[in-house]
Parts: C-alpha cells; structure tokens; sequence
C-alpha cells in the first residue's frame, strides 16, 4: 500500500502539483482505525503509526532511483519484502514490473481522478 502511495506521491511532484493533504490524512486515520479494531489500545497504535510513518517516508525517499524515468530502488525493496532472496530473482522482477507499470498507468490518468482510477490497475 506505501509503494503504491509513492509512487501517486511521486507523479504529483513531477507534475508539480501538491498532492491534497485529506488524500494522506485519510489514509493514516484508516490505518490508525483499523490497528484500533484490532484491539490495540492507544499507546499501541501511537507507536504502530510513528513506525508506519517511518516506513513510508522511507520507501516515499528512497524508491525511486532514477528522477528522469521511474526505477525501482532494490535495496528499498529487500529492506521491506524479505522474501525476495537473491536466489530466485524471478518474484522480484515480476514485483518490479508491476510497480513499473502501474507507474506508467498512473502517470497518463488526470490528476484529478488518479486515485480512484488506480484502483482499476490490472497489470
């Protein structure tokens, strides 16, 4: 979910337009939400999000490698998806060209409808 967030983050910047800051507020009160269904209590979820914001902005810094065209930072990746061994570099392509291509997706969709038109991405 903080990959896909990325990358909308990151075609809002290259087309120099601020992303709408309820976009991102909505996203962490549903997450702050659900750790609470889950039966967290509140320094629980306190501690969960300061992690989860730490983990975003990590990948949100950290995932793109090439500023002139889109390029999945590996090391990012392993970071977070452990189960991407360098034995069978097969799963990490096939995630790879998926970020790629939903990159490209988003990239051509308007502004103003990205979010919701995203999730019709099928790669």
């Amino acid at each position: 979910m903080f990959i896909h967030f990325s990358i909308i983050l990151i075609i809002f910047r290259k087309k120099k337009t601020n992303f709408p800051q309820k976009h991102y507020d909505n996203l962490f009160y549903c997450i702050e939400n659900n750790l609470r269904e889950l039966g967290f209590g509140d320094i629980a979820v306190n501690k969960k999000m300061k992690n989860l914001n730490k983990i975003f902005y990590d990948i949100l810094l950290k995932i793109n490698i090439d500023p002139n065209n889109f390029k999945i930072n590996k090391i990012i990746i392993l970071k977070y998806f452990e189960n991407f061994s360098e034995l069978d570099n097969s799963k990490y392509e096939l995630f790879k060209d998926y970020f790629i291509n939903f990159y490209h997706f988003c990239f051509e969709l308007s502004l103003e409808t990205m979010i919701k038109d995203a999730l019709k991405f099928k790669s």
